[in-house]
């Protein structure tokens, strides 16, 4: 019997809960996607190549899923709460008909043991398919064929991972909810739907108060993160202790304030005030917003730190892939610090040791770089000390990147960041002279750069095979794009993947927490929006008022949200544009994103059930 009611009860729930549930899925589905990275294309790419970053990521994973599941723990117990809020009156039914409270708990085992398997089974198939998307996103960053290490694979250690962190937080649930029905007296089980909170009177002095004072607490901690940039900011203990009270101080005086000078704002416009059923979505929220401003300012502080730590990544990502392109202009540099001495016949080199040079290479040249004699080119030797390059092959240089030759005045001065004239560390400062200038001057050292046709690394492999032994005669240096990219790659994916992970757990819970609140005053409310359809309120009426308070809750904690991330990420891109340009369009497209496929999703879940509340009251 008690199996069969546990199948029916969890049946209504898929029908009248879809958000507790999606939300057990979705959390199952991100903790699996992000513990199963080991056996992800990328980073087997890099244990392949030996690189030390994948013990690391692996590392600070696992460290940070301690952290994600503990997050998730209470957010899926701040969930059970509402539901057993939410069935008190079905709970205190079955103690009527003459269930004793252990056979209630018994049953909410048994149903937290269905919806915990259903949950796994579905969230582990999601977090599949996720982690094979999240391969090819990181796949995507190698400019190498790597379409074999590309598949739909399953990791049992991940899977496994995941089961006993939901698995304990499920035991967590079971004992709670029983704990929960053991204390509960029949009483309150009976009328706790009952229970209406208070709207007390505030003062609109006070309110207006607390809302300016709130403003000048945010300005001063913008000022601050700003005035300060956010490297100081944080790791100064006293400015960052300022700058959190200030900001978290500023964000709850303002949804404080709502309540107080928004219905006073309203009713001093009698034209909104009584049109519709706007008296009463704006009264119904109003008394929300009283009673939860300290969870609309958590919920608004989760936002943030989700939209500022995936804005981050994506952005400190697409700088970082900026600089290994400039740094990697060809797909390989030999330089020859011996040139001064003996010049080196690379092209001669290879065909004697059996590499095809027209056949696995699509391009190369041979760069020449001179001593710089003042005398000759007229630019003082130590301002010109990294050497000269005739004209003709700087602009064959140029135009092998894709970009403009060098048209002005001869010699001149290479002062811009952005002329590499070789991969890797190899780039000289130098001047650009005419050609005919070079039979002046004495030769420094030789560049020679090449591009590769076909099997990237295995032309490389077989290249430097035929290189390296020069190496004890001559100072001979190589550098390589695909070393730049295996170097940069860890860096990149670590950056990534913990932006994401942290930014989605952030924005899971915040979205979550939400639509939970709105699914219980939802639920709340049905008796209230019977009232109102035998008054006469039109049945589009009320389920538009139901959606208009989901909107209230869900926009204004994300628009103060979105005012902190836009000084946030100021400060942020600046930090970054030390190192690099920042791209923000890319990481404010991909952040959007985000929050569209989650935020908005549960925004749309929770109006869809609200209004289905509505309808059915």
């Amino acid at each position: 019997m008690f199996s069969k009611l546990a199948l029916r009860n969890v049946r209504r729930s898929f029908r009248d809960y879809g958000v507790y549930l999606l939300t057990l899925t979705f959390g199952v589905c991100l903790f699996y996607t992000f513990n199963s990275i080991e056996g992800q294309g990328a980073l087997t790419y890099l244990s392949q190549n030996s690189n030390p970053i994948v013990e690391a990521i692996l590392i600070l994973i696992d460290v940070f899923s301690v952290f994600v599941a503990v997050v998730l723990a209470c957010l899926i117990l701040y969930a059970n709460r509402f539901l057993l809020r939410r069935r008190k009156r079905e709970l205190g039914t079955y103690l009527l008909l003459g269930l004793s409270q252990g056979q209630v708990s018994r049953l909410l085992f048994l149903e937290t043991g269905v919806i915990g398997l259903l949950s796994l089974a579905a969230g582990l198939a999601l977090g599949t398919a996720a982690s094979f998307g999240m391969s090819a996103l990181t796949l995507s960053m190698f400019q190498l064929d790597m379409s074999a290490l590309l598949a739909l694979n399953f990791s049992p250690r991940a899977a496994a991972k995941t089961v006993l962190y939901f698995g304990l937080i499920f035991l967590l649930v079971m004992v709670f909810s029983g704990l929960q029905v053991s204390r509960a007296r029949l009483i309150d089980l009976i009328h706790g739907e009952r229970k209406n909170e208070e709207l007390k009177a505030r003062p609109l002095k006070i309110a207006v108060l607390q809302l300016i004072a709130g403003v000048l607490c945010l300005l001063a901690a913008y000022a601050i993160l700003l005035t300060f940039g956010m490297a100081l900011a944080v790791a100064v203990l006293p400015l960052c202790a300022a700058m959190l009270t200030l900001g978290s101080v500023g964000t709850l005086l303002i949804f404080r304030s709502l309540s107080g000078f928004v219905l006073k704002f309203a009713q001093g416009r009698p034209g909104f005030y009584f049109k519709n059923l706007n008296l009463f979505t704006l009264r119904q929220w109003i008394s929300k917003v009283h009673t939860t401003y300290l969870a609309q300012t958590v919920v608004c502080i989760l936002l943030l730190l989700a939209i500022g730590i995936t804005a981050s990544s994506v952005g400190l990502n697409t700088t970082m892939s900026a600089m290994s392109d400039r740094e990697a202009p060809f797909d390989i540099s030999v330089q020859n610090q011996s040139g001064d001495t003996e010049l080196v016949d690379f092209a001669a080199l290879l065909r004697d040791g059996g590499f095809d040079p027209v056949a696995r290479l699509v391009w190369q040249q041979d760069t020449l770089f001179y001593y710089n004699d003042p005398e000759v080119t007229g630019i003082d030797r130590f301002t010109g000390g990294g050497g000269a390059i005739r004209v003709s092959d700087y602009n064959a240089l140029m135009e092998r990147q894709g970009r403009a030759p060098y048209t002005g005045a001869l010699p001149a001065l290479l002062e811009g960041a952005e002329d590499f004239l070789s991969t890797g560390s190899l780039s000289l400062t130098c001047i650009v002279i005419p050609d005919e200038m070079a039979a002046r001057l004495e030769v420094r050292r030789q560049i020679w750069s090449a591009d590769y046709a076909g099997d990237k690394e295995e032309t490389e492999a077989l290249l430097l095979q035929l290189i390296r032994p020069l190496q004890r005669d001559l100072s001979i240096y190589s550098e390589s794009r695909i070393n730049i990219y295996t170097e940069l790659m860890g860096n990149k994916i670590l950056a990534l993947f913990l932006g994401l992970y942290l930014g989605f757990t952030f924005l899971l819970a915040a979205a979550a927490v939400l639509a939970l609140q709105q699914l219980s005053q939802a639920a709340d409310n049905t008796g209230r929006y019977a009232i109102l359809r035998r008054l006469g309120a039109e049945e589009k009426q009320v389920a538009r008022s139901a959606s208009y308070q989901v909107a209230l809750a869900f926009l204004l904690p994300l628009g103060l949200a979105l005012v902190h991330s836009a000084v946030g990420m100021k400060a942020a891109n600046d930090l970054i544009s030390a190192v690099g340009r920042v791209d923000t369009t890319h990481s404010t497209l991909v952040t959007t994103a985000v929050l569209l496929l989650v935020y908005g999703g549960y925004f749309l879940a929770t109006a869809l059930a609200c209004r289905r509340m509505a309808k059915h009251a």
